[in-house]
């Protein structure tokens, strides 16, 4: 897929900055330069995605049940965890917009966001709050497989080339599982992954045409 132009869409610096900021505000107050050294606790405790708000827990405050399937893509667990989701946010977001522009991109982000989180809620249970983007960010990548299917599909190529990106990602999710020693939210991967490539197909004037 080619690039139209070198410049990085502004849709992708918007989503950047929202999570540059809370990140930069809560590492400010982890090492004592404002606030309250309970900032990063707090944003947890009211933005994280806790799967015992979707059972007897008492939230915080109306709707976090629901408002948490969003608020928590948008916090990370220190500077490094968000460096690496921001810089495949660019890389793969890059590609989606090329392909289906801003709106139709920042729609498949949230509901993959969204798909994250349910599948999250669904295959996890354990009692810790859950964030990062990556969530979405599988989504995206779920969406880039699903185009190349179809693509490929259509010319009537060898479709090697999206089981090995597949194949990579569940190797990553292994490799992270171990090295994390077993807290990696792979529930919110595989939620985000499966609702990206399923969107894909309604975002895309281009996949729907081939597959009817």
């Amino acid at each position: 897929m080619a690039f139209r132009n070198a410049d990085m869409p502004a849709m992708l610096w918007a989503i950047f900055a929202v999570c540059v900021v809370v990140e930069l505000c809560l590492a400010g107050s982890d090492f004592g330069l404002w606030g309250t050294g309970r900032w990063r606790s707090l944003a947890y405790q009211n933005g994280g995605f806790w799967i015992g708000l979707l059972g007897s827990w008492r939230p915080n405050y109306p709707l976090q049940a629901v408002f948490m399937f969003a608020t928590y893509a948008f916090l990370h667990n220190g500077i490094m965890h968000l460096a690496v989701n921001m810089l495949t946010l660019f890389v793969l977001g890059r590609v989606v917009v090329e392909r289906i522009g801003q709106i139709r991109f920042f729609s498949l982000y949230i509901l993959a966001m969204v798909g994250g989180g349910a599948g999250f809620a669904l295959l996890s249970d354990v009692p810790q709050p859950m964030v990062g983007a990556s969530g979405a960010l599988f989504g995206l990548a779920g969406a880039i497989a699903a185009w190349e299917y179809v693509d490929r599909t259509a010319a009537e190529e060898r479709l090697w080339p999206v089981f090995r990106l597949v194949l990579l990602l569940l190797l990553l999710n292994l490799v992270l599982w171990w090295a994390m020693d077993g807290q990696l939210a792979w529930e919110t991967h595989f939620g985000g992954f499966v609702s990206g490539w399923v969107i894909a197909f309604l975002v895309d004037p281009r996949s729907r045409s081939i597959e009817n």
